[in-house]
């Protein structure tokens, strides 16, 4: 991990009219490290990510690109500084195959003309540095499974070869196999050192692959974590804002019931 974040934001604020859905917002990720993006629905993760990736830029605040203050008003800019994000929505066409999503608005072509046998050559190139395990990468995508699904849609995130990824929701819906192949290319990012930054509600996935964990409630910070000397407990007190609440009540049976 460098000494410096890679990114930086602080004091980050965004209004929608009567609505603030950020106040003040800070955050910080360095190279080769997992921050997990935790709160309730509501809390403002969605509007920070956006904030980040250009798509609606902060009304206030400052962001740092490795120590210099940047400007971050479009998709585009976030994306020349190395910024990448994996929406839930994934954006993959379905009547494409691997190769064709891959590289999908940044084709490479010789001589005027789509170079197939360069672009195949990368894909699987690509694939298999982050062991990703795909029947053909001239297979449709509507074909895949939802976990191969979202290991394309992450593997096409890296083509730009950002500093940065933001990954929103990357095991939502997915199966236990599924779920496990994603935590692992998560970690595989961890390893290529690059700055991840993990938006997610599953308390099991963050506690599996996080390094630290940042907890947003109302749009405001509410608690930074280290991994390995909090528990889920904690977490979820920062989350709901109490220390007493059904979840943690539930837990607290749980670990009752096992003694």
């Amino acid at each position: 991990m460098l000494d410096g974040p890679v990114l930086t934001l602080r004091g980050i604020s965004k209004r929608f009219g009567a609505v603030q859905a950020l106040s003040g917002f800070d955050l910080e990720v360095h190279a080769g490290e997992v921050v997990a993006l935790v709160g309730d629905n509501g809390a403002g993760k969605s509007t920070a990510v956006k904030a980040i990736a250009g798509v609606n830029p902060p009304d206030e605040g400052v962001i740092e690109w490795e120590g210099r203050r940047v400007t971050i008003s479009r998709p585009h800019d976030a994306q020349n500084l190395g910024i990448a994000t994996v929406y839930q929505d994934l954006a993959l066409c379905d009547n494409l195959d691997v190769v064709g999503n891959l590289f999908l608005g940044r084709e490479l072509r010789r001589f005027g003309v789509l170079d197939e046998v360069r672009m195949d050559r990368r894909a699987r190139e690509l694939l298999d540095t982050l062991s990703i395990r795909i029947p053909s990468v001239r297979i449709p995508v509507a074909s895949l499974s939802g976990g191969q699904r979202q290991t394309v849609a992450i593997a096409r995130s890296l083509i730009g070869e950002p500093r940065v990824v933001i990954l929103d929701e990357p095991t939502a819906a997915l199966g236990v196999e599924q779920t496990a192949q994603v935590l692992d290319l998560v970690e595989r990012l961890r390893d290529r050192g690059l700055a991840t930054i993990l938006i997610s509600h599953n308390m099991v996935d963050v506690m599996a692959v996080a390094d630290r964990i940042a907890v947003m409630r109302l749009g405001r910070n509410n608690g930074f974590f280290d991994r390995r000397s909090t528990t889920t407990e904690e977490i979820i007190s920062a989350i709901t804002g109490a220390t007493d609440s059904a979840v943690t009540r539930r837990e607290a049976r749980k670990r009752e019931e096992e003694r």
